[in-house]
């Protein structure tokens, strides 16, 4: 039986995933650069975006993370051979 796949398996390879974004999609790795992976269960990568939100002058790449949510997800199956759902917290 194959071991399940945890967070602590993506954040291993999380600059993997954000490198193979960028050269995908800068604007797609401009909106997920800066999330944090809070889990990961069923399929759904729930990433933590509360940081930025925390500054005065901030960046809200809401819109586009939801645009872009299937790119990132392409990605991740690229380099896991998983699909996944991304939440955003």
């Amino acid at each position: 039986m194959a071991t399940e796949l945890t967070v602590a398996d993506i954040r291993a390879r999380w600059n993997e995933v954000l490198d193979q974004l960028e050269r995908a999609n800068r604007i797609a790795w401009m909106a997920f650069f800066d999330g944090r992976l809070e889990s990961f269960a069923n399929g759904r990568l729930t990433l933590d975006f509360s940081d930025p939100a925390k500054l005065a002058m901030g960046h809200d790449y809401r819109e586009a993370r939801l645009r872009m949510a299937p790119q990132l997800a392409s990605v991740i199956r690229d380099i896991f051979g998983i699909s996944v759902v991304i939440i955003e917290k």
